[in-house]
């Protein structure tokens, strides 16, 4: 181990999310009624620290051209919308109608709704309705986790030079290590194909369950 990483504990975390953007009334409401709302489904909600690095990397690229795989009940998505420039279109993919309910509520109470687009299906097949073009800026992949692959495909091309694609839980709780059920072995296999990806440079930072950063060439 390095002696640079440290353990996160209850007290490190907060001060980690205090000294970062810490979330807003908005944000802490969402997360909040998720709780109450779906305690067995929360955990798939994003760490409030991923979110202020989604709005961070929103801002610092300039993006006009955005997509969200897997929205859930929505803070990932207003996170990344609230970073949008001015003009700037985020196009959200979700199977679920009950969970990006709660997702326009909050989008609307946050004034970003007229930002995003939400396109309820499966995403591998919703995708392919995207034009065909190196388009976008920015891509973040949050889903289910077999489909990883497929979104991974369908987004890579579509990307401009430079653009950059977040994906979501690379480190499964540090289960990669010694896969345990299908979800980790999925998640520990698309590890290793984007690092063998030539089209992108990839990094993975320890934030919450693993977050990886690819750029794309």
């Amino acid at each position: 181990m390095s002696t640079k990483t440290l353990p996160l504990t209850p007290e490190l975390h907060a001060y980690v999310v205090a000294h970062g953007a810490a979330p807003d009334d908005v944000m802490r409401d969402l997360a909040e009624e998720t709780r109450a709302a779906l305690p067995a489904e929360a955990r798939m909600q994003v760490a409030p620290e991923q979110a202020a690095l989604l709005t961070f990397l929103t801002r610092a690229l300039g993006v006009r051209q955005a997509v969200e795989v897997g929205t859930f009940t929505g803070l990932s998505a207003l996170a990344i919308a609230r970073g949008l420039t001015e003009g700037g279109r985020l196009t959200c993919f979700d199977i679920s109608e009950e969970y990006t309910g709660i997702a326009r509520r909050y989008w609307e109470r946050a004034g970003v709704q007229e930002r995003i687009e939400l396109r309820v299906g499966p995403a591998g097949d919703t995708l392919r309705e995207l034009p065909y073009e190196r388009h976008l800026d920015l891509a973040f992949i949050d889903a289910d986790k077999v489909g990883y692959p497929v979104y991974w495909a369908e987004l890579v091309p579509r990307m401009r030079p430079g653009g950059l694609i977040a994906v979501d839980n690379t480190l499964r709780g540090g289960r990669v290590l010694a896969p345990q059920d299908a979800d980790d072995r999925a998640i520990a296999a698309f590890n290793d194909e984007i690092m063998a990806d030539v089209r992108v440079d990839v990094v993975m930072l320890p934030i919450a369950d693993g977050v990886t950063l690819a750029r794309v060439r």
